[in-house]
């Protein structure tokens, strides 16, 4: 096994956490957004809001399947 292999494999096993608590890491999505509002001094606001609920969408979707 490679190290693209062990790599993939880490990757699936994030996956499967995140679906997994899809709901503890809308808070994390939110003080990621927040924090990126505040290092641009919210010039991107709308577009960062924008990412958050797609991200928390994404997950969502994810875990119903």
């Amino acid at each position: 096994m490679g190290l693209f292999d062990n790599l993939k494999d880490a990757a699936g096993k994030a996956a499967d956490l995140a679906v997994q608590h899809a709901d503890k890491l809308d808070p994390l999505v939110d003080k990621a957004g927040d924090l990126v509002d505040q290092r641009t001094e919210g010039k991107y606001a709308e577009q960062v809001d924008k990412a958050q609920d797609a991200a928390k969408k994404a997950l969502r979707e994810q875990a119903q399947k």
